[in-house]
């Protein structure tokens, strides 16, 4: 058994075979085929024939038609940044830029590259019917900061009655993108919601639980599984995720996926995750994917759990890494040649922190997957850059991108555990939550006094 009947055991907390597989590929299809991301993001012939070339390889059970969390965004107003190798990130809040709530419209299945989504997926559901097809949506959190920016955070106590508001058109917007995916031919909606890790369980039970909730029972009247696709570091929210009653939840490699397989076997709820994306898939070799892989699998059982990246798989994963992942799912012989073999243990130095008191400027640096491709990445970027602005030459920032080999070793050096986290002079400062610029601008302000 295979394809989308093995999915649907797993979604039911039967025991399955073996393992099912659901390659996140969505630019990495255009990697696939030569083409940037921006070409094959705006083509349905190109996410056809991307998407059939990365199920030729990979054979998979379920597959995303897109992995692009700004879909909606574009077509509400958002203008966008778009890079060769990454999906477009969010530019400007319309609501930040003089529109009103009122204004806004949801969109319709013919506008944009909304249709383009929904032309391939027609396609793709004719040409393997055996297949699950998965329909990603943005939650309506992610959506609603990409409307509102960062000011969602400040309303969320100023002006609450304006933040609800919000929520409710942004969940108008997911049940539309779930008939559009439904009528269109996909077998499981999954809503992709990473800004939730910027906020903490007493906030997402007062302004998102309410919403999400609506959303996954309006998957469900659909007939469709669902699927709650959260990244950064989680942990704490894993409890009211389940409450919402996805029939899944999908977590990154911020999160121990023991922990979200007691905390949802116990809620009976399916899980995913969590292949590591860069230091395995993008940057590793096919024996540290194959050990990644099976270290999942032995954790995550055959009841309930389905192996997956722990997000959108990067652009230049090379095919062979995920090649190696799909061979050891079905090859048992192998599976016990990866236990046997001794792990080997790469040492890290930590960074020396003499080299930032040395220097007269204060040097700020923010760890992140790829501000170009995670949200909350980009956020807090974003916030850093804004705090460092009013400083001048006396304030210097850096991305740290675990993409790169040397993001990695910075990461693992300063001993930080989660993605994004913001240092200061070589001094963790902000993990994971987006802080006020304010924040941000007082921390730089006490280290320049203090040199």
């Amino acid at each position: 058994m295979r394809g989308k009947e093995l999915l649907k055991q797993a979604f039911a907390l039967q025991e399955t075979a073996r393992v099912p597989w659901v390659p996140f590929v969505g630019v990495h299809a255009g990697s696939l085929l030569g083409v940037s991301s921006e070409k094959y993001l705006k083509s349905a012939d190109l996410i056809v024939e991307g998407v059939s070339k990365a199920i030729e390889l990979y054979s998979p059970d379920g597959i995303p038609i897109v992995f692009d969390l700004q879909l909606e965004a574009e077509c509400l107003g958002c203008k966008l940044v778009w890079a060769d190798e990454n999906p477009p990130a969010v530019n400007s809040h319309p609501l930040m830029e003089g529109l009103t709530l009122e204004e806004l419209k949801i969109p319709l299945a013919t506008e944009g590259r909304i249709a383009v989504a929904m032309e391939a997926t027609r396609r793709l559901r004719e040409k393997y019917p055996d297949l699950a097809l998965y329909g990603l949506i943005t939650g309506p959190f992610t959506l609603g900061l990409h409307l509102l920016g960062t000011e969602i955070f400040m309303k969320m106590f100023i002006d609450e009655e304006y933040v609800h508001k919000l929520m409710e058109f942004c969940t108008k917007v997911c049940n539309a993108m779930t008939d559009y995916y439904k009528e269109a031919g996909c077998d499981v909606v999954a809503v992709v919601d990473p800004m939730t890790s910027q906020i903490g369980p007493e906030q997402f039970e007062q302004f998102v639980s309410k919403y999400c909730t609506e959303v996954f029972a309006h998957i469900k009247d659909q007939g469709l599984f669902s699927s709650f696709f959260v990244c950064g570091h989680a942990q704490h929210n894993i409890e009211v995720m389940c409450a919402c009653k996805p029939n899944n939840i999908s977590i990154d490699e911020n999160i121990p996926l023991e922990f979200v397989r007691d905390i949802c076997l116990k809620n009976g709820i399916s899980f995913g995750g969590n292949l590591l994306l860069t230091m395995a898939l993008l940057l590793g070799t096919p024996e540290d994917c194959e050990r990644n892989a099976l270290d999942c699998m032995d954790i995550g059982g055959t009841k309930g759990f389905i192996l997956a990246p722990g997000c959108d798989i990067a652009y230049a994963t090379p095919k062979e890494n995920l090649l190696a992942v799909t061979n050891l799912i079905t090859d048992t012989y192998r599976q016990d040649v990866i236990r046997a073999l001794e792990v080997k243990v790469n040492n890290v130095e930590f960074i020396d922190k003499a080299a930032y008191g040395s220097s007269p400027k204060v040097i700020v640096d923010i760890i992140t997957l790829d501000a170009g491709s995670c949200a909350p990445c980009q956020y807090m970027l974003e916030a850093a850059q804004r705090a460092c602005e009013s400083f001048g030459d006396r304030v210097v920032w850096n991305e740290r991108s675990v993409k790169t080999l040397k993001g990695i070793e910075f990461m693992m050096g300063m001993r930080a555990g989660n993605i994004p986290t913001l240092c200061i002079d070589g001094e963790i400062k902000f993990i994971s939550n987006i802080p006020p610029v304010s924040e941000i601008k007082k921390a730089i302000e006490e280290r320049l006094n203090s040199k």
